[in-house]
């Protein structure tokens, strides 16, 4: 035994000596046994530890008389207020107080400690005098001197500086509102609300919403609580006039201003090293059986307290109860098998609140730490920064900056015209980058504010964000679906010099956010399927990651310290979070946030801005206590950052060693990847891009897009499992795309849609596709299929309702049955413009085959060359327009053969979707669970090139050599009236229907129907004009409404013209009225001319008048005339008809004679793919057309 403790023992005697030796005579002799000491009236024996407990332990009150109520200088003083003892012993192990107060809120002694406050708490050095006040008692602020404020900058009574600009702006930016003080006169207000005595201008959102307004309160004074409606996701306290979070019920903290929420709660239970009262508190064990009653209901007492002792091996303690002796368990253990065994708890499993970074469990307890750059706090749970975060605000066309601990605030940008929609900032060139609403470019200013520039422009973009580690800044672009970067380093002010790095099935996005750290990226999109994406920062790993909870996400944020993601829902009107695997998704509904539109996080706190309250704040960001109103402004909050070095801290950036020629991005696992700008391809060596050496591509048919790919790539991206490199072109306003076509001079692509009567024009830009309006205009039809003659700029198309093979003038304006007899379904139309020939596939009745035909681009001499087909399709001709190919869709097979019927070669496949050759490289889909493309460089080898999810409905090869040449009606129409229609050597003018050929090239109204009349299509029935394109279908088949209506997009015109053959770039769409002139001012019978400064008609052949109404005379009218040339059609039919019989009976007969040279299974094809080549050199061998379609 120790000196102290022997020295503890002799005062212990002798104390009872002397208190027995003082009642005397007077009282009976009462020994107490050793640690109790009798009460002055000698009737019972009390624990000396129980002496000045501030609880009455003797009958007397003996206890407690006596006791020092001050303590002197160098004691502490017991919560009870009974008992003092020396500073020394408080938070020494060791409780000397009943109440424990002297080991409640202890520090480490070895903690870093330069302030004392709040009786026993210590804090760092740099926590004193930092603006944020972390005493309770504000003592580690009160001492400091006052903040130093710029010349630009006004102080306010309350500390704080604010830009001189404030001063008297009618918004009170001070915390004493004493920049609206002492003002000349009441400041302008754009609102139509302003206090009566101080003159602050108000909102009425800010009427009575909790928050004074006005120094004088009126704006808070008179309220009227009414009731409210609460969120899906709160809890109505009983005034109903209050919501709260469902989680802030019965959490032991009233939130409800009557109480509500904290009422009918069940009890808490108490840890496990503690005993649970009937009246639900907590005590000690060693509080129970003490013959002092601890619980309101007296349940630690009595009982079996007294009749058993503990004899139990308990592992850890034993204490008696008033149900027996019973094993207890110390702080931080539980209790297994009754206490014979203590196993350790682990506290952070218990949830995010126990420690604001990071918890590590250990044997009995716990420690929390914190993120590299923060301290931790005192109370050893939280976490601090050293250094004061700013936030970056947008209002409406402002841009501030709010200092979150010294409230000081300063103007950045109040030039913008346009309201700024995001924002973001570069740390490294202490640049803010911002877009606004409705602009075509993205800027920045510096913090100082002495420079401003412009990133790039021309482009859309809705939401922006720097990636500070690999110096790129990425927006997303909702009009054409895409997520871009460009460098930030770089010349940046080039639209060439963006990358494309997603934009593959994006719907509406509508906020964007970076993880360089990890090289991921989050975007949420809106629309009729809300959901939040996940996707490496080179475009790679793409998943989603939210779909469920969602509405309306309109801003997103990362978390980098605990790893997840934030948004704002607009529709559910809360504040949503995920893990980065897009689980445990947690929703806070908050009264505060009725339109909540931009958010970010920064440590412990979230803030958001509000458009409809007008109002910037910020609440913890787990429980949303701790609210915070920041900013109130008039005008609407858009997009805020919070900024801070440790938000942008210093990361290995693995582009330095990549050496990109163009733009390097970030990949997931920080790794590294080169990205190249549209119009290039990445090389083998994975860091240059280059212009291709071989400019042919292939353009991919999808429900909602066409994907354009150059056909270099595939061999260095051969396997594949997403798309190779690509540009993608969102297809505006079509629903169901069915064909398409394009022109390679001007980069025009046709476009026809199942659920539109018309072919749609676009002109394909590095931005996207711009519409150029439509061509056609059918009454309840749609297009079937169609070709582009690329040179005269002619469409050749079949529609589902009208028989035969028709063509169109480039503008639309004219049109006429090129071939109607014995034509019937045409499902598909191949052209060769340089020889005059054209193909189609022609089903004349159901029950019948399906016959191949080929004829001259004029409708003369046609042919059919292969009739043995099943159900023919996707029709293409040869480079050198001799060879026909389909894909038969019944016989399963790719066919082609010859245009005058020779030759028929056919490779087998299964599951083909779409087909295409250029430059002899055949390529083609298949369709199982995904879509796959293979290509084939030779008659052996089938190689995959890649496979996406994506539905591939339809694909067109191209190259410069596919659209080069000339014929006849190249140049100026070939001085056609109307249609310049090419054949083998020559060329022939047609005219639209309704009109007549007149000296081989001019047009007349057909005779045979009067003046004022034109024919219908199908038949010789003839209507008045006014009945053409009036809405209302008078002809059999519908023809007089094949015409766009007023309301619809206009007809674009398309002039054809000499051109260089070749890729264009940066072509600018040709502007051209969308109605011929003639048909307009001269009735459809004439051409306008300029004469003498004014535009007047020049009359066709035949007719007179100012605006050509007057037929002239010379054309017979009648029923001779009609007799006659009724005659004569008769004639010409017969003749036509004779000479058709004369040719299927040849073609039968020479086709019975062809010879299926050699059949290749496509399945043979992949399978081969997978097994390496065995030629010598270890290339792919180029071949010749001959070696493609004839398969041998």
């Amino acid at each position: 035994m120790s000196l102290s403790n022997v020295a503890v023992c002799l005062i212990l005697l002798l104390l009872e000596e002397c208190a027995l030796t003082a009642v005397g005579s007077e009282v009976v002799s009462l020994r107490c046994r050793f640690g109790f000491i009798p009460c002055k009236d000698g009737s019972d024996c009390v624990l000396y530890s129980h002496l000045c407990d501030g609880e009455e332990d003797c009958p007397d009150g003996s206890d407690e008389q006596d006791c020092a109520a001050f303590c002197t200088i160098g004691q502490f003083q017991c919560a009870h207020g009974k008992k003092c003892i020396e500073r020394r012993q408080v938070c020494d192990g060791v409780a000397q107080c009943q109440d424990r107060s002297d080991e409640v809120h202890c520090h480490k002694q070895d903690d870093a400690c330069d302030h004392r406050c709040d009786e026993n708490r210590c804090i760092p050095e740099s926590f004193v005098c930092d603006g944020e006040a972390d005493c309770a008692d504000g003592s580690d602020e009160a001492t400091c001197g006052a903040e130093s404020c710029s010349a630009a900058e006004w102080r306010c009574g309350s500390g704080q500086c604010v830009s001189v600009s404030m001063r008297c702006d009618g918004h009170p930016d001070c915390k004493d509102h004493s920049d609206e003080e002492n003002c000349a006169e009441p400041p302008p207000c754009g609102t139509q609300r302003r206090c009566p005595h101080s003159h602050e201008c108000l909102l009425d959102e800010w009427m009575c919403d909790g928050e004074t307004d006005c120094k004088d309160g009126t704006d808070e004074k008179n309220c009227k609580e009414s009731p409210v409606t609460c969120g899906e996701f709160q809890w109505s306290c009983s005034s109903k006039t209050q919501c709260v979070p469902h989680d802030w019920c019965c959490d032991g903290s009233k939130d409800c201003r009557d109480g509500s929420d904290e009422s009918a709660c069940a009890p808490v239970p108490c840890p496990p090293h503690l005993f649970q009262c009937g009246s639900s508190e907590c005590v000690d064990p060693s509080q129970l059986c003490n013959g002092v009653t601890n619980c309101l209901d007296a349940s630690d007492e009595g009982g079996e307290c007294l009749k058993e002792k503990c004899s139990q091996e308990c592992a850890q303690d034993c204490h008696g109860t008033p149900t027996g002796p019973r094993c207890w368990c110390k702080m931080g253990y539980k209790p297994v098998d009754g206490g014979l065994v203590c196993v350790d708890v682990d506290e952070c499993a218990s949830g995010p609140s126990v420690c604001s970074h990071y918890c590590n469990n250990t044997d009995g307890s716990f420690q929390c730490s914190c993120s590299h750059g923060y301290v931790l706090e005192p109370d050893r749970h939280r976490c601090k920064i050293t250094g004061e975060p700013y936030l970056l605000a947008a209002v409406q066309s402002e841009v501030f900056l709010l200092g979150l601990r010294s409230s000081s605030l300063d103007v950045l940008l109040s030039s913008e015209k346009r309201s700024v929609l995001s924002l973001d900032y570069d740390r490294q060139k202490q640049r803010v980058y911002w877009i606004g609403l409705d602009t075509d470019h993205i800027r920045w200013l510096s913090r100082d504010q002495k420079s401003r520039g412009t990133v790039i422009k021309g482009i859309h973009a809705e939401s922006l964000a720097v990636d500070w580690v690999a110096r790129n800044l990425y927006w997303a672009d909702s009009v054409n679906g895409q997520i871009n970067a460009v460098g930030l380093d770089g010349n940046g002010t080039r639209t060439t010099d963006r990358v494309v790095i997603l934009d593959r099935d994006l719907g509406q996005i509508r906020s964007l956010a970076l993880m360089p750290q990890k090289g991921l990226m989050f975007w949420s999109e809106t629309g009729d399927e809300a959901q939040i994406e996940c996707a490496g920062m080179d475009g790679s790993e793409r998943r989603v990651l939210v779909s469920r909870s969602l509405r309306w996400p309109v801003s997103l944020t990362v978390d980098s310290l605990h790893n997840r993601i934030y948004w704002t829902d607009e529709k559910l009107k809360c504040i949503g979070s995920a893990d980065l695997d897009g689980e445990d998704i947690k929703l806070l509904q908050l009264m505060e946030t009725p339109s909540p539109f931009s958010v970010s996080v920064f440590n412990d706190m979230m803030y958001w801005s509000d458009t409809k309250r007008g109002t910037i704040q910020r609440a913890h960001k787990t429980s949303g206590k701790n609210h915070q109103v920041l900013l109130k402004r008039p005008g609407q909050p858009f997009g805020l950052k919070v900024t801070h070095p440790l938000l942008q801290a210093i990361v290995s950036n693995p582009c330095v060693s990549k050496r990109c020629s163009h733009l390097c991005v970030l990949a997931p696992g920080l790794k590294s990847v080169c990205k190249c700008p549209s119009q290039f391809l990445l090389d083998k060596d994975g860091h240059t891009c280059s212009k291709s050496k071989d400019s042919s591509f292939v353009l991919f048919l999808s429900p909602n897009a066409i994907t354009q790919v150059f056909l270099q790539s595939r061999h260095s991206s051969s396997g594949l499992r997403e798309w190779p490199e690509h540009r993608q072109f969102d297809l505006p306003k079509v629903m169901k795309p069915t064909k398409f076509d394009l022109v390679l001079r001007d980069l025009t692509l046709y476009v026809s849609d199942a659920n539109q009567p018309a072919v749609g024009l676009f002109k394909m830009k590095d931005a996207g596709l711009v519409p150029r309006g439509k061509l056609l205009g059918l009454h309840k039809d749609s297009i079937r299929a169609f070709a582009v003659d690329w040179i005269s700029l002619n469409v050749y198309w079949s529609s589902e309702k009208l028989p035969g093979l028709q063509v169109t003038s480039p503008e639309g304006t004219h049109t006429s049955v090129l071939i109607g007899d014995g034509v019937g379904g045409i499902e598909s139309i191949a052209l060769h413009p340089p020889s005059g020939r054209l193909c189609f596939t022609n089903k004349v009745q159901e029950g019948d085959g399906i016959t191949v035909e080929c004829a001259n681009m004029n409708g003369q001499n046609r042919s059919v060359v292969w009739s043995k087909a099943v159900r023919p399709t996707l029709l293409l001709l040869s480079d050198e327009g001799n060879q026909v190919y389909w894909a038969d869709a019944g016989l399963a097979v790719i066919a082609s053969v010859g245009t005058d019927g020779s030759g028929y070669t056919e490779i087998q496949t299964e599951g083909l979707t779409a087909f295409a050759l250029v430059n002899n490289v055949l390529v083609w889909v298949t369709k199982t669970d995904r879509s796959k493309c293979w290509f084939s460089d030779d008659q052996d080898t089938g190689k995959l090139w890649f496979e996406v999810k994506t539905e591939i409905t339809g694909m067109k090869a191209l190259a410069k050599s596919n659209q080069k040449g000339t014929n006849l009606c190249s140049n100026a129409n070939g001085g056609c009236r109307h249609i310049c229609l090419p054949f083998p050597g020559g060329m022939t003018c047609h005219c639209s229907h309704g009109q007549r050929l007149v000296n081989g090239k001019d047009c007349v109204p057909d005779p045979r129907c009067p003046d004022g009349t034109k024919p219908c299509l199908s038949q010789e029935i003839c209507l008045p004009l006014n009945q053409f394109c009036n809405g209302v279908a008078d002809c059999p088949d519908h023809s007089d409404e094949n015409c766009l209506h007023d309301g619809e997009e206009k007809k674009v015109g398309l002039r054809p013209k000499s051109f260089r053959p070749g890729l264009s770039e940066n072509i600018v769409p040709e502007n051209v009225e969308a109605e011929a002139c003639g048909d307009k001012l001269c009735n459809g019978k004439g051409r306008c001319v300029r004469r003498d400064g004014a535009t007047v008609c020049d009359c066709d052949a035949g007719y007179s008048g100012e605006r050509c109404q007057d037929l002239m005379g010379g054309l017979a009218q009648g029923p001779v005339v009609y007799g006659a040339v009724g005659l004569c059609v008769a004639v010409i039919v017969l003749g036509v008809t004779i000479g058709v019989i004369q040719t299927k009976r040849t073609n039968r007969r020479d086709s019975s004679q062809v010879v299926i040279e050699h059949e290749t299974s496509m399945k043979e094809l992949q399978s081969r793919s997978e097994t390496p080549s065995t030629k010598p050199n270890g290339k792919d061998t180029e071949f010749s057309e001959e070696n493609v379609t004839s398969v041998d």
